[in-house]
């Protein structure tokens, strides 16, 4: 099995993608997104630093990025490979990302790109919420998303509550970021002949049948 990761824009489902593969073939998935989150609860400089600039939509340093990829992939349970999202999101993380898989001796494996409409974007983004106990994730502005209680999780009872990031002014700034610094990589990425491009604004299932496919098709 070989390693694999998701480049998409904020809100286009890669969490998402990337949990169904992890259930599939039994490979972690690690969320650059989700680590950086809980550093940010911790009341240290690092934690404080990390919460202000996910609050403001900016990318974190790439220093403390680059030794949590390398810390983590470098773990017993990625051996057998591993789905990461969330990173490289620059050309020049994508070139240090090169370096640490190489450094540890293992394969970039498949790149897969979620491509979506940028109003759909913004119309999940304002509209998620998400448990604070499960951790289960809606949307109030979608009919099939939305929980049957308002704030309240289906699931578990949980309350809901809106990421600090998910608001209008964070996804514009997301979304600039993302197009600017990101077409680059995925050119390098493409270059290479791994790169696969994936319909965003199809159903969930009907996106993972087709990374099932390319997968299975190896």
């Amino acid at each position: 099995m070989k390693n694999i990761m998701f480049i998409a824009p904020p809100a286009a489902g890669k969490g998402t993608q990337a949990d169904l593969v992890e259930k599939k073939y039994h490979i972690p998935h690690i969320s650059t997104g989700d680590i950086l989150r809980e550093i940010s609860k911790e009341d240290t400089e690092i934690g404080n630093y990390i919460y202000e600039t996910l609050a403001s939509g900016n990318l974190v340093k790439d220093e403390i990025t680059y030794k949590l990829i390398e810390n983590r992939i470098t773990e017993e349970d990625c051996k057998e490979g591993f789905i990461i999202d969330g990173f490289p999101r620059t050309y020049e993380q994508a070139l240090k990302y090169d370096e640490i898989l190489k450094k540890i001796g293992l394969e970039l494996g498949y790149v897969f790109i979620i491509d979506i409409d940028e109003k759909k974007l913004e119309k999940r983004i304002t509209g998620r919420r998400i448990c604070e106990n499960c951790h289960a994730v809606y949307n109030i502005n979608e009919e099939n998303s939305k929980p049957k209680i308002e704030s309240v999780c289906d699931i578990c009872g949980g309350k809901l509550y809106q990421r600090k990031d998910d608001n209008i002014d964070s996804f514009q700034n997301r979304y600039k970021t993302y197009l600017k610094k990101t077409a680059p990589m995925i050119e390098h990425y493409n270059k290479q002949g791994i790169l696969y491009h994936l319909d965003g604004n199809l159903e969930m299932n009907e996106i993972f049948n087709k990374i099932s496919s390319i997968i299975g098709g190896e």
